[in-house]
This record gives C-alpha cells, structure tokens and sequence, in this order.
C-alpha cells in the first residue's frame, strides 16, 4: 500500500512514517509544508528509504495536491496536518481555520475527485484516514467516566473547535459524496522528537536550562497520557483493518494530574542528569505557578475499549515507562533541539525547498 501522510514532519505524522517504513511493506508519500513545526530531521533513518518520498505542499493548495495524488497515485490518506497548540489558538484563531478547517476542506476535494477517478478494485480499497484529540469532546464532568466515540462535542478552544469542524467535514464527505473514511480520536501525545512548546519537552529542557517550570492555575488538570509511538502503530492498525466510516478513540489508560507529570519528570531528571543547573540543588524547586488559560478543560480521558476489542492494538508503554524513555530521549539528542530551539532547522529549509509559501507562512506565526 502506499500512504499519503499530510503532516509527516510533524510530532506524531514522523512517527508514523518511521514506524511504517521501519515496521510494514507500506510506502509513505510525506505532503508537509514544513511550517515552525515541521522538521525532516524527525524522520531519521526512515527517510532514506526506497519506499519514502517528500512533497513540499499545503494542504489548503488544491492544485499542488491534485499533482501529488496525480504523480503518486496513492492507496490510501492519513489525514494529520493540522495546528495543534492551544495556547497559539487561544492567540491567533485564524491560523488555526485555515489549516484545520479550510486545508482538511480542501483535501477532502481533492481525494475525492482523485477517488471517483479510480477503477472499482483500487476504489475498493482506498481509505481516508483523518487523525484528531479527544480535545473535542470538551472536558469530563468529574473525576469518574470516559470519552467513548458516541460522546457528544463540545470543544473549548479555538484549536479543539477547529478539529471538531474538520471531524465534521470528514463525516460529511463520507455520508454525502461516499468518500471511505475512518476516523480517530487521540488522547495526550508524548515522547520523541516532539516541538518543545508542548508540555512535556518544555518542561525536560527548561529543567536541564534552570529556567521556571511554569504549572497552570494549580495544576490539578487531568490528562490521559498516549505514548506517540503507540498511537503510530493504532494508526496504522486502524487504516489496515479500520471499518470504513467508523470512529475508533485511541488511549493510553495513563490518567494523571499536569501537576504529577512535571513532578515525575523532576524524578526523573534527578536519577538521570543528576548535575544541576548553576543555582538549582533540586529540580522540583524550579515548579512556578502561573496565571491558567482561559477555558482550560478539567479532564480528559479515552475509553479505548473499541479499538481494543474490535482490531486487538493496546499500548505497549505504561506512563512511567514511556516518560523515562522520553527523558532520556531529550537527554541523548542535543543536536536535534539545539537545531529546533535555535531555529537552525528552518534556516536548512530555506536553503533546500526555498521559502515558505504565504498560507504557510501565516500558519507559522509565532
């Protein structure tokens, strides 16, 4: 099968590419358009393969997609490019609906035209796989219960709302044109190679940098922690034996308060880079306070019984076997986030595909 994976420079779109080309016979088309957040680097060794290709392309550029489906001719999409920082939504919504809403709108045309396009058998088989959070379902109500796919939506934020629109876009094309979709709902990613603006990375590199590890409000939200490495092999189960217009919710049984996750990483950091930052003698004394975010959700949390039942995928790391593996990742890789903080990263793909284009550009405001 050859996949076309939008977003693969992307934190969980790079772990997918390495696990099918390190794990199946799957080719992978990589369509990004490497804004802030997309780094080829991320790859490693998986792009060097016989069976990977890049395109430089925005999803919202119908034209430029209509000519990778053309010289690619793919078997199936896996939909993950996307804005997916809350706090950037919180500040510049718009970006966040042209790439989530308009980019995915446009895609789905695109598919579409190149679907209806293919003989019976390959329209058999085509599937259009589109990766969203549980973030659009709103928060839970209460330490007890669970997301489960029938959950109604109510997202809080600009980034949540507009991945609820696409889930929405995707359904549609499926009950109105007859594109094969699938669709999944992901609790909390973590672990490798993921952009340092996100939790977990911040508060590994702000720790090792002596700098504040800042906390929202009292950091008693409670997240559902997935293992990015898990959710790539969930993914591709769910495109290789997913039923077609179904919604499958992918978690990792790993509920814990922000305030316990930044704890376990000090834990973590003391045993593994037990020399301190100048004027740090402990790293859980570098926990600050600040002021929480509007419409921060409580908790969230996944039911992922149909996933498990349905296509037998469960995830291999527990929470605290996962983030140790995390840390040390952060610890082992300088190169790598040197290049990402310094932002030497986007100085290579300027000099390799040139400028960022201006829908681009615009996505990757700061």
């Amino acid at each position: 099968m050859k996949i076309l994976v939008t977003g693969g420079a992307g934190f969980i779109g790079s772990a997918v590419i390495r696990h099918v080309i390190a794990e199946t016979e799957h080719a992978v088309v990589n369509v990004d358009a490497l804004t802030y957040a997309g780094n080829l680097a991320s790859l490693g060794e998986a792009a060097d393969s016989e069976r990977y290709a890049f395109e430089r392309v925005d999803i919202g550029d119908a034209e430029a997609l209509r000519e990778v489906f053309a010289r690619h001719q793919p078997e199936a999409v896996m939909h993950l490019a996307a804005e997916s920082h809350v706090d950037r939504s919180i500040h510049g919504p718009a970006d966040f609906i042209q790439t989530n809403l308009v980019g995915t709108g446009v895609l789905l045309e695109v598919a579409r035209e190149y679907y209806e396009r293919l003989d019976a058998p390959r329209r058999a088989a085509f599937r259009f796989h589109h990766v969203s959070t549980d973030e659009v379902y709103g928060d839970l109500d209460g330490p007890t219960g669970l997301f489960t796919e029938e959950t109604p939506y109510a997202p809080s934020s600009p980034y949540s709302a507009s991945k609820a629109g696409s889930d929405h876009l995707v359904r549609a094309w499926y009950r109105t044109f007859g594109l094969p979709v699938l669709v999944t709902n992901c609790s909390n990613n973590y672990g490798p190679y993921h952009f340092p603006e996100k939790l977990i990375p911040l508060m590994i590199l702000n720790a090792r940098a002596g700098k504040p590890l800042p906390v929202y409000g009292d950091g008693s939200q409670i997240r559902d922690w997935l293992y990015v490495e898990d959710h790539a092999r969930a993914l591709v189960t769910v495109l290789e034996s997913g039923r077609v217009g179904e919604t499958y919710n992918i978690g990792g049984h790993n509920e814990y308060r922000n305030l316990e996750v930044v704890e376990h990483i000090c834990a973590l950091l003391e045993e593994l880079a037990p020399e301190h930052p100048a004027g740090v003698t402990r790293y859980a004394e570098l926990i600050t306070y600040v002021k929480d975010r509007p419409g921060h959700d409580l908790r969230y949390a996944i039911d992922a019984g149909k996933i498990e039942r349905e296509l037998g995928w469960r995830p291999r790391e527990t929470f605290e076997s996962g983030l140790r593996k995390t840390v040390q990742w952060y610890l082992d890789n300088d190169a790598w986030i040197t290049d990402v903080t310094s932002g030497a990263y986007r100085e290579w793909t300027r000099r390799h595909y040139g400028e960022q284009t201006p829908s681009a550009e615009a996505q990757a405001k700061e």
